[in-house]
Order: C-alpha cells, then sequence, then structure tokens
C-alpha cells in the first residue's frame, strides 16, 4: 500500500490560533457569493454595533488549518464614512477591543469578536479601477492582505487579460484569480491567506504621490505623536491621510481629546492644501484615482474576447454553472440510476437470481438443514448486495471522482444540502446509496465528522436502494400506476428535506465550512479505479456478513419453531389497528430488516399469491409501500452505523427509521381514507 506524503506547515493554525479573515469589497465584486461557497452550514449572523449593517461569521476548514471568516458590509471607502459604513471601518481597526478616543461612546465595541488578522478584499476583475482604489486605502490599515481577483471569465469574456504577477509586486500583496460562482481558485485563495495569516506580513502602504508626501511633511511631523497613537490605535500613514481628507470621525475625535493640538493640525493642512493647485481633499482623491488608474494600466492588457475555449471549458459550463450545473448533476444523477436500473439489475439476474434458482428445491426439515440453508440464504443475500449494486456504484463514483466531476457536482449542490445541515460533499455517499444504503453511510463517515456525520447517515437511511425501489417500482407501477410510484419518490424526497431540517436544528454545533476544492479533468485508470473499490467495499464485507446471515438464521428458526403466528399478534397495534393491514404481514414488515427483496417474497408467501392487488386494496397497498420506503433499510445498515457513528446514534437512527415508517404511512392512510370516503 504506498503512502503519500502531505507537507505540514506549522504552527498549525487551530483553536486559540485559529486566524480571523474579514471579507471586504466594493458591492458586486462576489463577496458574498464567496463567501457561501465556503461557509458553514449554519453561519452566526449579527449586526454591527450601532447599525443595521449585517455580518456573518462562520468557521471554515482550510487544509488543516482553520480560519474564522466574516463577511462583512460592502464598504466603498475609507474616507468621509458616516453612520453605519463607520462601523465597517472600526470593526477593521478595533473590532471587540476599543481604543481611548472612543471610551465616551454609549455603544459597545463595534463587533462581538476581535479584529481581523487578515484582510481579503474581493475585486470584480472586470471592474478593476474602482476596486484598485479601495486596495491602495485597504493597505493603509496595516493588516495583511490578500486580493482576490473575482470574475475573471467575465473579464475574459470582455477581452481583458490581468498579469497577476505584475500586480502583486506593485501592490507588494498576494494576487489569486478566481470565479467565487463556480468555484474555482477559491482552494488556492485561503491556503494563500493562511500563508498570509502564518507569516503576518502586512503590504507596505501606497502613500500618495510625491507633490502630496512633501506638501504633507510638516503636518506627517506633528502629528506623528505617540500620545496620539496610543489613543487611536491606528497606524500612523492611515491617521494622516484621514485628517488630510478632512474625515469628520478622525477631526471630531482629535477636538474631543486633542483640543489644543487640533488648531495646529487644521493650520498645517491649509498650509499644505495651499502648495497644491486645488483643494487637499480633492487633491487626495485624484491622486487615489491617479494611482489606481496607472496600476491597472501597467497590469491589464485588451485582447480578443474570442479566446480558445477547449472542452474543459464547457464542461464547467455545464457542472460548475449556477443553473446548468444542475442539469449536469441531474445527468450524472440519471446516470447512476441507469447503472441501478439496468447494469445492477442485469448482474442481479445473472449471479443472485441464478444462485437462488439452483437452491430453490433445498427445502430441509430437519433443524440442522434449516440452519445450513438458512447460512445459504444469508451468503446468497451478501452476493445480491455486493455484486450488482455495491462494486459496479462504488466503481462508478471513483470513477467520477477520479475524473474531477464529483466535485464539480459536490461545489453546485452545497449550498442546497446548507438546508439539511449538510455540505454538498455528501452527494457522493447519497448517490451511492440509490445503491446501497451500506457503502453509503460509509462513504458519508469518510466525508463528514461530528454531528454532520449524524445528520448524513441518518438521512441516508430514507434515501431508497436498489431494493426499495424495486418494490416501488413493481408494485405501485403495476397497481398504482405512474403517478404513484411518482408520488411515492416524491414524498421521499419531501421526508428527506424536513427530516434534514428538524436534524440540523437539534444539532445546532455543526462543523466548519469547507472550501472545496476544483481539480483539474484527469482520466481514471484501472489501477486506481480497482484499489479505491477495495478500500471502501472490503470493511463493509466483515460488517455485513455475520449479521446478515446470523439475521438469515434467527428467522428460519422462528419459521421451523411455529412462532409466525405468536409474533403476527403481538404485532396487530401495528399492522392491523394502526396501518390497516392484513394481520399476517406482521412477519414479513418485521423482518424486513434482512433484507428488503426478503420481505417482498414473505408477503407473497403470507398473502398466499403474487397477485397482492387481490388481497389489498389500493389505499393498503400505498400504506404498506410507504411503510417499507421508510422502515429500517436493513440490519447491515444498522451494523455500518454501529461502526460508524456509534451505539447511540445509530439506535436514535433506528427509532427515527420506525417512528417516521409509522406516522407517515398511518397519516397517509387516514388521508387517503377520508379522500375515499368524501368521494364515495
Amino acid at each position: 500500500m504506498s503512502v503519500t506524503a502531505v507537507p505540514l506547515r506549522t504552527p498549525l493554525l487551530r483553536g486559540e490560533r485559529r486566524p480571523r479573515i474579514a471579507l471586504v469589497g466594493l458591492p458586486g465584486g462576489g463577496k458574498t457569493t464567496l463567501f457561501d461557497a465556503v461557509s458553514s452550514t449554519a453561519p452566526q449572523r449579527g449586526e454591527l454595533t450601532g447599525t443595521h449593517r449585517v455580518y456573518r461569521e462562520c468557521t471554515v476548514q482550510i487544509g488543516f488549518d482553520e480560519a474564522s471568516v466574516v463577511d462583512l458590509p460592502s464598504i466603498h471607502s475609507l474616507h468621509h464614512l458616516e453612520g453605519d459604513d463607520l462601523s465597517a471601518l472600526k470593526y477593521l481597526l478595533w473590532g471587540d477591543e476599543r481604543p481611548p478616543v472612543s471610551v465616551h461612546e454609549d455603544s459597545g465595541p463595534p463587533a462581538p469578536f476581535a479584529p481581523p488578522d487578515l484582510i481579503i478584499q474581493v475585486v470584480d476583475a472586470s471592474s478593476l479601477q474602482s476596486h484598485l482604489e479601495l486596495t491602495l486605502e485597504l493597505s493603509q490599515l496595516g493588516r495583511p492582505i490578500v486580493l482576490a481577483l473575482n470574475h475573471m471569465d467575465e473579464a475574459a469574456k470582455k477581452g481583458l487579460y490581468i498579469n497577476i504577477k505584475a500586480l502583486q509586486e506593485l501592490l507588494g500583496m498576494p494576487v489569486v484569480p478566481t470565479v467565487a460562482l463556480m468555484g474555482q481558485g477559491l482552494a488556492q485563495l485561503f491556503s494563500t491567506a493562511v500563508d498570509a495569516a502564518r507569516a503576518a506580513t502586512c503590504p507596505l502602504p501606497q502613500p500618495p504621490s510625491r507633490h502630496i508626501a512633501d506638501s504633507l511633511q510638516a503636518l506627517t511631523t506633528a502629528m506623528n505623536r505617540p500620545e496620539i497613537h496610543t489613543a487611536f490605535r491606528v497606524p500612523h500613514p492611515l491617521l494622516l491621510v484621514q485628517f488630510a481628507a478632512a474625515d469628520g470621525f478622525i477631526e471630531e475625535e482629535l477636538g474631543q481629546h486633542f483640543s489644543a493640538l487640533l488648531p495646529e493640525f487644521q493650520a498645517l493642512r491649509e498650509a499644505a492644501g495651499e502648495r497644491l493647485p486645488r483643494p487637499l481633499a480633492d487633491e487626495l482623491h485624484a491622486d487615489l484615482h491617479h494611482r489606481a488608474a496607472t496600476l491597472v494600466e501597467a497590469a491589464l492588457r485588451m485582447g480578443s474576447p474570442t479566446a480558445r475555449r477547449d472542452w474543459r471549458y464547457w464542461l464547467d459550463e455545464l457542472f460548475l454553472h449556477p443553473q446548468w450545473g444542475l442539469i449536469g448533476s441531474l445527468a450524472v444523477f440519471a446516470a447512476v440510476l441507469f447503472v441501478v436500473f439496468e447494469i445492477s439489475g442485469w448482474i442481479d439476474s445473472m449471479t443472485t437470481a441464478r444462485l437462488t434458482e439452483t437452491f430453490v428445491d433445498w427445502q430441509p426439515q430437519s433443524t440442522g438443514g434449516v440452519v445450513g440453508r438458512a447460512v445459504l440464504d444469508g451468503l446468497i443475500g451478501l452476493v445480491g448486495i455486493v455484486v450488482p449494486y455495491m462494486i459496479p456504484l462504488v466503481m462508478l463514483l471513483v470513477a467520477l471522482e477520479e475524473a474531477g466531476l464529483m466535485h464539480r457536482i459536490a461545489f453546485v449542490v452545497d449550498r442546497g444540502f446548507h438546508q439539511i445541515g449538510l455540505h454538498g460533499g455528501v452527494a457522493v455517499p447519497f448517490l451511492l446509496g440509490l445503491g446501497c444504503n451500506v457503502p453509503a453511510i460509509s462513504g458519508a463517515a469518510k466525508a463528514t465528522s461530528g454531528r454532520e456525520r449524524v445528520i448524513a447517515s441518518v438521512l441516508i437511511t430514507f434515501v431508497p436502494c436498489s431494493a426499495r425501489s424495486a418494490i416501488i417500482l413493481a408494485i405501485a407501477g403495476k397497481y398504482l400506476g405512474a403517478a404513484g410510484v411518482f408520488g411515492i419518490f416524491a414524498l421521499t424526497l419531501i421526508i428527506i428535506a424536513g427530516m434534514g431540517r428538524l436534524l440540523s436544528r437539534r444539532n445546532r454545533e455543526l462543523g466548519p465550512g469547507q472550501v472545496q476544492e476544483i481539480p483539474v479533468y484527469a482520466l481514471p485508470t484501472w489501477r486506481v479505479l480497482l484499489a479505491e473499490t477495495w478500500e471502501r467495499t472490503s470493511d463493509i464485507l466483515t460488517i455485513v456478513t455475520p449479521l446478515l446471515v446470523g439475521g438469515s438464521v434467527v428467522l428460519a428458526l422462528l419459521n421451523h419453531v411455529g412462532a409466525d403466528n405468536l409474533i403476527n399478534i403481538l404485532l396487530t397495534p401495528v399492522t392491523v389497528w394502526w396501518l390497516g393491514l392484513p394481520l399476517a404481514l406482521g412477519v414479513p414488515l418485521l423482518f424486513g430488516v434482512l433484507r428488503k427483496e426478503l420481505s417482498l417474497l414473505m408477503i407473497y408467501q403470507a398473502l398466499g399469491t403474487q397477485e397482492i392487488g387481490s388481497r389489498l386494496d389500493s389505499v393498503q397497498i400505498v400504506t404498506l409501500l410507504l411503510f417499507l420506503t421508510f422502515y429500517i433499510p436493513c440490519v447491515s445498515t444498522f451494523a455500518v452505523m454501529l461502526k460508524t457513528i456509534g451505539r447511540r446514534d445509530a439506535l436514535f437512527s433506528v427509532a427515527t427509521s420506525v417512528g417516521t415508517a409509522l406516522l407517515v404511512s398511518g397519516v397517509v392512510r387516514i388521508m387517503l381514507g377520508g379522500v375515499r370516503m368524501f368521494a364515495g
């Protein structure tokens, strides 16, 4: 077994070392889109002190590191801010630690958490100049900055090509191209951010042009006082430029705390303006605009908007586009269904079905023979799970992962999965659950942790596996028609969504957000396919085999000693009173936990016919199918949950499954009975 060495960057930024990253930018830059792409399923929300400006904050996993990411309200400039806009600047400067100049304020600190250790400015690459003006201002804050050059796809469509390396050198800060809407560049962006936070290297402030700096020299010297720096806790270049631009907040605080010095500062500011061709504030604004334009001119070149687009571009347009990506995901979903119902069905007919036919005539009567037959049935059932459904589906999904498609699907569906307390990374296990819930839960355990693992495992038990889907298609398709089949599957989706919302509210301590990497496309190799398939299925066999065989033996012995009637009588309150089903269906429903196909065969035997429509009316058929759909998938699924989420949560999942099956099937039965009575 090959071992891949992963370089570990230290110190690890976790726990108390976890840095705080503020997302800052002008409106339209894609800041909120970027936060949504990496956020946890339940980010914290709040308002900056004394404002109605909403921020969001969550922990995000970045490789082995973590960061607290804050999505701040949009900000246009650092100059002449008032009211709500000023609060965003106060947070960037001070966080939850109020400086001495604000002790007279009645309100609390700007935010309930520390100021950022690093700033990610999200910039619209297709409209660069106005964003770079804010970049020049942010460079004076004295904090590490990483520039997220977003909307690179839009810039390319306009024929704009940006020299990333040149822009980095000119600004003195890391610049990472991204397309946040499609998840491109986000892994590199946050990896660069944690490296910058670890190094704690701040970009050099971008001073005004030489002629302005010369005119401000006397004011610079006068304001460079330790007591002023202590009172404001603001970098001197920022404080100087803010006062020179006649910023109302800075001037007011200077008047309150340094009233004796303020007239001198104002006189020096006026003198500086007299040396310039226009008022100082106007000159500073024009200079900022000019310097940003110079940066754009140096880093940007125009080209043809018709750049060559190969198959990778069009695949990304299909799988990463917010709308088209859903269609691409549905296409993969259809491919999985094809494997389940066509390829896996054919393999099942060539393996399990033939094994069953081979031994169908062996019906021993002795206790030893019954046990032997039960062991054989359990092994045949194991073959029926592993060979037709588990291996082909796992191989298909491994191939899609190695090709890079599943990462793209996970990114597109991530926001939808947030509604049920999960990340898009569980899309693969959910698809795998269409074939068999056993490897699906095992896959979810690898893709999640903590309470999210529990939520994913519980919800996967409601995904109709191939056995349950086959029962629905066989019975509902025959007696209820296409509308009945669609209704049952639609109700399954509704139940999964509803249960997800309930479970996510019950388990508020959900895991951190995830930065999903979008890998390059690659062609899967047989060596990787076989190795990954074996790794994901081998340990399942050791869990499933003893329980499936043991359960089969227990069921056979109960039948052998004639305990069927007793079990049916004990289950009367459930089967007859609540579900309205015949008494004889108690044992088939109970022992459907071994395998759902076995449950269907036992139903045929209990009713004495395969034409169950002659013994059950339409309401009873719907009730029966719904109960089988939501009832515990099988004992193998329970065994895997014991291993992955522990006894307590596995038992909770069983209780949830049984309770949902009873509630949904019973309520639907009552509703359909009422409709039939009203219609009659």
